[in-house]
């Protein structure tokens, strides 16, 4: 069997290695073995590759952060997952790995009729964007949210969601041929960043009051999202794609009472019960079993060839799928 793995920080295609391991063995009480079928490369996992997440493994080692297995074997007192089911990885276990003995709490089995491309996808950016858009402002029918990188796996779930929940959207992107397909998605508006982003956005909405602005971007665009909120809005920020500083002056936060927030999906896992957690997994697997919730995918790659998967993820024009077999 085959692992992906680290030695050093650094480059991702210069860093990474696949190699090789022996089987896992049988399970233990409240144990499953799983084989992986596919698990997603995603930003987070590039940063952390490179030494710049929130938190640094011990080196060497095994990457990956989310995906989606079928149960080869459970063990004694395992309740409600047969063998051949499909689940999910738990929390904090290393996904690109072709077989894996993990604990059984927590998981459940997926809905057999899903798209496992999506499936391996549930556990990351579905959960945040949910999140974001229920856990900061009380948002109702009709209320405006503002994004950025809205052609994200994040900001794509985030436009699936709202409109299930009734709320509009401004997303914001970098590209303009990326407005039509955004729109077609359900965007309400689709705006390319800019300094005059503010009074082009009052224009589209026709000066909407928006009061939850979501930010994986960061850097100087970030003064311009945070003109478009409205007096007593809230500025949440997730991620730093650009990185640098992003400037949030003070005056603002004086003057207008804005609020600037930021989430991170652990901290929100390490705060919550395992049945909250479940009880969020389970709705966002309903949303991809009926359609709801896709996200595109452009190419899949064995473990085995490692180098060339980070390399093509890095580039970041879509989604790419580590596949077992």
């Amino acid at each position: 069997m085959h692992s992906v793995q680290i030695h050093a920080f650094g480059k991702p295609w210069d860093v990474v290695e696949t190699v090789a391991l022996p089987d896992p063995g049988p399970p233990g009480a409240g144990e499953l073995v799983v084989d992986m079928e596919l698990s997603p490369i995603n930003p987070s996992d590039l940063v952390l590759i490179r030494g710049l997440y929130g938190v640094k493994p011990k080196l060497p080692a095994p990457v990956g952060a989310e995906g989606v297995a079928r149960v080869v074997k459970a063990g004694s007192s395992v309740t409600g997952i047969r063998e051949g089911d499909r689940v999910l990885y738990p929390r904090g276990t290393p996904t690109w790995v072709t077989r894996s003995k993990v604990s059984a709490d927590g998981l459940f089995a997926l809905p057999e009729g899903a798209d496992p491309q999506q499936l391996s996808m549930l556990m990351v950016n579905p959960p945040t964007a949910y999140l974001l858009l229920t856990e900061y402002v009380a948002l109702k029918k009709g209320d405006w949210v503002l994004q950025t990188a809205g052609n994200s796996g994040v900001g794509r779930a985030v436009i699936a969601m709202a409109k299930q929940m009734g709320i509009h959207t401004v997303s914001v992107v970098r590209r303009p041929e990326l407005i039509e397909e955004l729109q077609k998605l359900g965007g309400d508006v689709v705006l390319v960043e800019g300094p005059d982003l503010a009074k082009r956005v009052a224009e589209a909405t026709g000066k909407a009051k928006i009061m939850l602005a979501l930010d994986c971007v960061g850097g100087p665009g970030l003064m311009a999202v945070n003109d478009s909120l409205a007096n007593g809005g809230t500025l949440v920020a997730f991620g730093v794609m650009i990185g640098g500083p992003g400037p949030f002056f003070t005056a603002p936060n004086i003057f207008r009472d804005l609020t600037l927030k930021g989430f991170w999906l652990l901290n929100w896992f390490n705060k919550n019960p395992t049945a909250r957690v479940v009880e969020v997994q389970k709705k966002m697997a309903a949303w991809i079993a009926d359609g709801t919730l896709f996200t595109p995918v452009e190419a899949t790659y064995p473990l085995t060839e490692s180098k060339a998967a980070l390399s093509h993820a890095a580039k970041g024009t879509g989604k790419i799928l580590f596949k077992g077999g």
